[in-house]
């Protein structure tokens, strides 16, 4: 049986949150833990007492710190608690709250702590549904990695037809499950590389470029709150270490080289997200160099080729390689599909200012043998790793299967 997930689920005022005690009665009965935090609004409608019977668990509402004057934050707690969370019904006013990443309630602070995937089921009328700044805040959310369940048409509280009704339980209920349970992962090893290299010149400078190494730490994120074992080698970057990863750090294309070459062999799961330099300097000055001496004469040579090598260093792992293209990506990423020994590469237009390096958003296209290329579209760059390790599941499980049938 899957692993039942900790869902929290997020109540705001609307007249649709009398279909809550639904939702948390069919989550439970299908085996989810499910937690509730109330906008003050919410208690008009829906109980706290009825669903802290059906949850059997207190009801998160305005309490910032847990009553055994512990001192730990709820908010942090119940965000670091779930596996989803749906905000259902999502008021005009708390998608708008959302969207400008205010935190003046509970609810609203426990979405900005919030680091996993994030439901809203909408509920208003057509007129506030269809108001531009409504639909930019909806837009604004959708490219945070945020997802819809919702609205749909039908009857409104105002007697009228029209779109604005939350979606039905039973539809919410579907999108919560298609949550990753933990643990589908767990078992296998999964190494991520991420961010740049720097490849010195002198005691002071370096060639390098501006990967922020946020989409492999996503990568690497995610791979570890599906169980595997994750092996994290990053460049110079300045981001947190994702919880459960062993991560080491490393500076040049070299030094990455070692690492990979170490590691590697443990892995089932190869991913290369790093942006490794492809040229160093042929020489590294002792001392600075001097602007009084004239621009310096530099000599480039080639570094390691790290993805071609692992056919030989992680032969029986799925290979995946990035490519970080700024025109023609089909064709460079089918030349380096070919060229390096790849099972994957996946491609994105980093001359785009609105994803790939330096934000948090991108839009990948991942080609693979024998199969059509599949864009995933521009959206957060955790919700893009999400997908990809959907898309890894699948192929993992279909290599396993194909084994079976050959008597493997």
């Amino acid at each position: 049986m899957p692993e039942s997930l900790n869902v929290l689920l997020g109540v705001s005022g609307g007249i649709a949150a009398f279909k809550v005690p639904e939702i948390v009665r069919s989550l439970r009965l299908k085996g989810h833990a499910v937690r509730c935090a109330m906008t003050h609004s919410a208690a008009a409608f829906v109980t706290p007492l009825t669903l802290e019977v059906l949850t059997e668990a207190p009801v998160y509402r305005e309490e910032y710190l847990e009553a055994n004057n512990s001192g730990e934050e709820l908010h942090i707690s119940a965000a670091r608690w779930a596996d989803v969370m749906c905000v259902a019904p999502a008021t005009c006013n708390t998608l708008s709250r959302l969207a400008l990443g205010l935190a003046d309630d509970f609810l609203a602070t426990t979405c900005l702590a919030f680091t996993g995937r994030l439901l809203v089921a909408p509920a208003m009328t057509s007129e506030m549904w269809e108001k531009s700044i409504i639909q930019a805040h909806v837009a604004t959310l959708r490219e945070r990695g945020v997802e819809f369940v919702g609205p749909v048409v039908g009857p409104l509280a105002t007697g009228e037809i029209g779109m604005g009704r939350m979606a039905e339980p039973e539809e919410i209920v579907a999108a919560v499950e298609m949550t990753p349970r933990r643990g589908d992962l767990a078992g296998r090893t999964v190494l991520v590389t991420a961010g740049p290299t720097q490849e010195p010149l002198d005691p002071v400078r370096f060639l390098s470029n501006r990967s922020s190494g946020k989409m492999g730490f996503s990568l690497a994120a995610e791979a570890a709150s599906r169980g595997a074992r994750t092996l994290l080698v990053s460049g110079p970057v300045a981001l947190p270490t994702p919880r459960g990863v062993e991560r080491f750090d490393v500076a040049t294309a070299a030094e990455m080289a070692e690492m990979v070459e170490r590691l590697a062999p443990q892995a089932e799961v190869v991913i290369m997200a790093a942006a490794v330099a492809d040229f160093k300097p042929r020489e590294v000055l002792e001392t600075k160099l001097k602007k009084g001496a004239g621009p310096p004469d530099l000599k480039l040579e080639s570094t390691q080729d790290i993805l071609s090598a692992l056919v030989e260093t992680a032969p029986n792992a799925l290979r995946i390689g990035f490519a970080a293209e700024t025109g023609d990506l089909e064709g460079e990423a089918k030349r380096k599909l070919d060229e390096k020994g790849a099972h994957w590469i996946i491609a994105n237009d980093v001359s785009r200012s609105d994803i790939g390096f330096e934000v948090d958003l991108n839009e990948v296209t991942v080609y693979r043998r024998d199969q059509p290329p599949k864009t995933i579209p521009r959206q957060a760059k955790r919700q893009i790793a999400r997908q990809l390790f959907d898309l890894v599941k699948q192929e993992l499980e279909e290599l396993e299967r194909w084994k079976a049938s050959q008597g493997e």
